[in-house]
């Protein structure tokens, strides 16, 4: 169970990343022109990555929170563990990188893939309990 202390400790580090990202947004969200507006692309995805810190960081403080109640084989709960790991890692890095270039869109499989991954495992070691 000391991968669960990973997720624990990766959940706390996004959530710190989503306050840090947001703070550094604020500094420039006064300018309606920044970025191309609100709702230009690259301001999106901006906001996305932000985001992404907040909702897979406490994905993953869920998921180290409930891992000794839940009945996950240990395989499964591992490949869990590793799937939201790398989605709360990759999914605001492909934002932000993104933005600056557009073409690092197509790497968006990574970090869904990663996620999806994590969800299907926990779910399916649930049904084979």
């Amino acid at each position: 169970m000391k991968f669960v202390y990973i997720n624990l400790i990766t959940g706390w580090i996004a959530v710190l990343g989503g306050v840090m990202s947001g703070a550094v947004m604020g500094l420039f969200f006064h300018d309606t022109g920044w970025m191309g507006g609100y709702g230009s692309y690259r301001r999106r995805l901006l906001r996305l990555g932000h985001i992404a810190f907040f909702g897979l960081g406490f994905m993953n403080l869920v998921y180290a929170l409930s891992a000794g109640t839940m009945p996950v084989p240990t395989p499964f709960a591992q490949i869990a563990s590793a799937g939201l790991v790398a989605g709360v890692l990759t999914m605001p890095l492909v934002c932000f990188l993104t933005v600056w270039r557009e073409k690092f869109r197509h790497l968006f499989p990574v970090p869904v893939f990663s996620i999806l991954t994590a969800v299907v495992c926990v779910l399916a070691g649930w049904w084979v309990q």
